[in-house]
């Protein structure tokens, strides 16, 4: 029986294909669904998970190369949050993009990760060393 990690098995098993110059996707509540990207959906209850607890649990075990975000969470959030998805990433700076220039990322991940997040534009897509 796993005792630590990632438990949920259909998480543990897209983390495991998530190679290198691979991109994930970690999502909001709203976010659309993508009938092409295998997802899987983690959330439970508003902001159970989080993005930011998501990210942390998958920086802890996967190494992460590069990770974009829409430029709209910068204005729509302040900086403690704009600092916690960074402090997360350590040393990986985010690259800020138009939202509709994040979107078209979308169809060639490996994977997207639904949260219960309510952050706005708090979405994040990762991509492997």
């Amino acid at each position: 029986m796993l005792r630590s990690g990632i438990l949920n098995p259909h998480l543990a098993a897209l983390l495991c294909r998530f190679r290198h110059t691979n991109t994930l996707v970690i999502a909001d509540r709203g976010f659309p669904f993508w009938p092409q990207v295998p997802t899987v959906d983690i959330s439970l209850v508003d902001d159970v998970p989080t993005v930011r607890q998501v990210l942390k649990a998958i920086a802890g075990c996967c190494t992460i190369g590069e990770a974009w975000m829409a430029e709209e969470f910068q204005a729509a959030n302040g900086a403690d949050v704009r600092d916690a998805y960074a402090a997360l990433l350590g040393s990986v700076a985010i690259q800020h993009e138009p939202h509709v220039a994040f979107k078209k990322r979308i169809p060639l991940a490996i994977g997207l990760i639904r949260t219960g997040d309510a952050t706005q534009y708090g979405n994040i897509i990762l991509q492997s060393a």
